[in-house]
């Protein structure tokens, strides 16, 4: 897995000095990950998967040389075509990595002049290119939503397989909590002390617009099982994904403290603050909504969370009105999300 972090809260907790959130398997295989700019994350991840890729492609055109050499031997020639055969395929091609590998070391004569060895000994020397990457760009709403979108919807329009995961806190949490595009309406921060007055930016169906890219929201406090799914559905989609995470933040100052974050997320996933749906270009059913109807709640979940709550002590008036307004454009939302669901089912 290649990671590319930017700038933010979540490099902080992915790249600490002293612990680390990610680990290696029994062989020693892990994540490599890498921390860029905030306003070119996209642009440094899809150049990490199109450096990968180049290499790759170089070793398939090896790999048909040495297929097309009449004395390679029959087992390296069928553990090569299965290489081949699955290289876009993550899963499979981890199994048939280990017997291409198993097969060159068991083939290839060290110093022999012969095409077959000399080829072999080229792959050899870059095996750890041999299985398909899974390639993952990381960063906060901040960077997704506002200095990076560029990048974003460039990587993601571009076609290729790489996966965006946005951790939305809807504020830039880690430069001071200032309001970003994904802040939500009476929302307080900085420059929008008084509430922010426009609703929250729709980067899902930006990114949907496309036809052809993977896209979900997910909580992982309000549902697990989704989350797992989504991220399990946008890594085997063999183009773009995009999944958008609702990540309660210290910035949201929630009463009793972010000990209550994954409480937090099942509450505004209940109330239709928040929504969790998937859009897979490739599925028989296109469009699901994970979320349930809203259950009522809405105003008491704003009041849980201090950066609406304050409004309310500041602007009294003005928080009873764009405290309405939020409401609404959530209820909205949830209705043009079912018609999402019956617009995609009649395709």
């Amino acid at each position: 897995m290649y990671i590319s972090n930017a700038t933010g809260c979540s490099s902080i907790w992915g790249g600490p000095a002293a612990t680390s959130p990610y680990t290696t398997n029994e062989k020693g295989q892990g994540p490599a990950w890498a921390n860029s700019l905030f306003e070119d994350n996209a642009e440094h991840g899809l150049g990490m998967y199109l450096g990968q890729e180049a290499i790759r492609n170089s070793l398939a055109a090896q790999a048909k040389e040495l297929i097309a050499v009449e004395y390679t031997d029959a087992d390296l020639k069928a553990a090569a075509q299965e290489w081949l055969d699955t290289m876009a395929n993550g899963e499979a091609n981890k199994a048939a990595t280990e017997k291409f590998v198993a097969e060159l070391e068991a083939s290839v004569i060290e110093g022999c002049p012969c095409e077959a060895c000399t080829l072999g000994a080229a792959i050899l020397a870059k095996k750890e290119y041999l299985s398909k990457k899974s390639v993952w760009i990381f960063g906060g709403d901040g960077w997704a939503y506002d200095i990076g979108f560029g990048g974003v919807d460039h990587v993601l329009a571009s076609g290729q397989d790489v996966n965006i995961f946005v951790f939305d806190t809807e504020v830039y949490s880690n430069t001071g909590g200032q309001a970003s595009k994904a802040s939500n309406i009476g929302q307080v921060a900085q420059f929008a002390a008084a509430g922010k007055d426009i609703k929250k930016k729709s980067l899902a169906e930006i990114a949907m617009s496309y036809g052809y890219i993977y896209v979900a929201q997910v909580a992982m406090g309000a549902n697990p099982a989704q989350t797992i799914k989504a991220i399990a559905e946008a890594e085997a989609y063999p183009g773009p994904s995009l999944i958008i995470g609702y990540a309660p933040c210290e910035m949201h100052s929630i009463k009793g403290g972010m000990v209550n974050c994954q409480v937090e997320m099942k509450k505004a996933v209940e109330c239709g603050y928040w929504n969790l749906f998937r859009f897979n270009p490739e599925a028989d059913k296109k469009f699901v909504l994970d979320s349930k109807k809203p259950a009522g709640g809405y105003q008491e979940f704003l009041m849980n969370e201090a950066r609406y709550s304050r409004l309310t002590r500041e602007f009294p008036d003005r928080a009873t009105e764009l405290f309405a307004r939020n409401e609404a454009e959530a209820m909205a939302r949830y209705e043009h999300l079912e018609k999402l669901v019956a617009l995609y089912s009649a395709e």
